[in-house]
């Protein structure tokens, strides 16, 4: 795995496959005790997930497993065309352990979720794109330029915002309705105590590009 970091954007990619899953072998003599010391949290998924920057998963290879489970870690997912993505623990008599049984369903719904998980299927991305597991879909040629277009737009965003518009949407997965309303209030409020809401405004009124510092 490789990650490129902007100023307030990280890219997640990798080296073959996108991330490769765990190690079968490793398995093999593993007892529940010393899985569930592997297990314990917070493990990659969740450091990914928990990242208070935009994170995009630039999924250049298979990403099956752990690897389909941290794209879906990630804020956004682009695929190149032609990978696979699946969850198959099924096929050895498991189930998926890094967050994929949460986030896919959260992602695709629960029918699909079903679908995926019980029957080990492996999907093209851009079928993945279709269920919404994937956001986008390009070829060789293109996804970098993609990729790299949208994290840099991302940073040049101020970083306050981009952490607090993370939690709020983070949130409506986790909330009813009318409580993600008041947090996304609460949220929204605190942008008028800092140095970035004030530039971003004399920006728009003086026909000029923000320059935002994080305060």
């Amino acid at each position: 795995m490789t990650t490129f970091g902007y100023s307030s954007s990280l890219v997640v990619r990798g080296t073959g496959a996108f991330v490769a899953g765990a190690d079968v072998t490793e398995f093999k003599d593993r007892d529940l005790v010393e899985q569930r010391t592997a297990s314990e949290r917070p493990r990659i998924y969740e450091t990914v997930a928990n990242v208070t920057i935009p994170v995009i998963a630039r999924i250049n290879g298979h990403a099956l497993g752990g690897g389909c489970e941290l794209a879906q870690a990630c804020d956004i997912r682009i695929a190149e065309a032609g990978v696979k993505l699946g969850q198959p623990e099924i096929n050895l008599g498991l189930i998926p352990g890094g967050g994929g049984t949460q986030r896919l369903t959260r992602l695709v719904g629960e029918g699909q979720a079903m679908r995926l998980i019980l029957s080990g299927e492996l999907i093209s991305a851009e079928e993945a794109k279709q269920l919404g597991l994937v956001d986008e879909v390009y070829d060789t040629d293109g996804i970098d330029d993609a990729v790299y277009s949208l994290a840099n737009s991302m940073a040049e965003k101020s970083p306050i915002a981009i952490e607090l518009a993370k939690k709020a949407i983070k949130a409506s997965s986790r909330m009813g309705i009318e409580d993600g309303l008041e947090y996304e209030s609460e949220l929204f409020v605190q942008l008028f105590a800092t140095a970035d809401k004030n530039e971003g405004i004399a920006a728009f009124l003086e026909g000029r590009e923000p320059e935002f510092t994080g305060e």
